[in-house]
């Protein structure tokens, strides 16, 4: 059986045909309905499938149609002389914006657009007054995902693409009366339906002799009265909800209580008719009842996906 496979892979024994003798332009037509990582996969079975997963025709039918847009992130020394599949590995790790706070890249499994934009890159109110607001270090900061891609190269068969997102700071809020939070983002979104989310924690956590500890000390107010979140766009979409952020009961979509994990509350969709002009997204949430205190809170990150990659995201494979 092990003689016979060798044979159908690396092509024809004894007079057989073997998936060898299949020409490489054949094996490039079918990679074009192929995923990045089943390419990558069988790119390994031998020299022709090799040859086809290389193919920047093959590569430019993964990447998004305004790809360039992505590379003008970079500097062009960066992506001098690449081919396709360069690039798409290139752009399928974060490409931060704006100072850092912003980042994008590629689904490595779609090639569609994903952003995510930190707390730094947000107005806060009374961020600057530490007696409200501090910043916390944390290595749980934002989706927290390895993706590893194997790319074919012409000297190596897989080269191995890791990344790790986040951003490493969040904000801490240990209390306050007013609570807002804005932010806005111009960006030249492929053509697609987006799903906005906040990233928020209750209380503040640590580790203690290794172990994960939480500390709700300052965790008050969010089961008065709702937060409302809210978005816009530069076309005129609009979309607007209410959560109340301290519920005891067991979350419906998040199946666990609402303090001590992170929690990413959906505000709305928008639809991406073309890339340009770039599409402005203002997005907002804000208790401001005054009669009231509010506080023990972390503010992660906002980010923006394809709204049929937000099961994966919530299963934790978002890539």
């Amino acid at each position: 059986m092990g003689a016979s496979l060798s044979n159908l892979t690396e092509g024809a024994g004894m007079g057989s045909p073997g998936l060898g003798d299949i020409p490489e332009s054949c094996v490039a037509c079918v990679f074009m309905y192929l995923t990045p990582p089943e390419i990558c996969n069988l790119a390994r079975l031998n020299r022709a499938f090799r040859g086809a997963a290389s193919s920047d025709s093959v590569w430019e039918n993964k990447l998004p149609s305004n790809y360039q847009d992505l590379l003008h992130f970079l500097p062009p020394d960066r992506y001098l002389n690449f081919s396709k599949k360069d690039i798409f590995a290139l752009l399928s790790r974060p490409l931060p914006f704006d100072d850092g706070n912003k980042e994008a890249w590629l689904d490595r499994v779609t090639g569609r657009v994903c952003m995510s934009i930190s707390a730094k890159g947000m107005s806060i109110t009374g961020i600057e007054d530490r007696r409200y607001w501090t910043w916390v270090p944390t290595e749980e900061s934002r989706l927290k995902i390895w993706q590893t891609l194997h790319v074919v190269s012409d000297d190596n068969w897989t080269d191995h693409y890791s990344l790790q997102l986040g951003f490493h700071v969040v904000a801490y809020l240990q209390q306050i009366w007013w609570f807002e939070v804005d932010g806005v983002v111009k960006f030249p979104f492929p053509a697609d339906i987006y799903t906005l989310y906040f990233r928020l924690h209750l209380g503040r956590f640590s580790k203690r002799l290794g172990r994960r500890v939480c500390n709700f000390e300052h965790t008050h107010g969010w089961d008065i009265k709702p937060v409302r979140f809210e978005l816009s766009t530069s076309d005129g979409q609009q979309a607007s909800c209410e959560f109340c952020l301290d519920e005891t009961e067991q979350g419906e979509s998040n199946g666990n209580q609402k303090r001590g994990c992170w929690i990413d509350y959906k505000v709305g969709e928008f639809i991406v008719t073309d890339s340009e002009p770039a599409t402005e997204v203002k997005f907002s949430m804000k208790q401001i009842d005054c009669t009231h205190s509010k506080g023990g809170l972390c503010v992660d990150s906002v980010f923006i996906i394809p709204s049929d990659l937000k099961e994966r995201k919530r299963r934790g494979i978002l890539n």
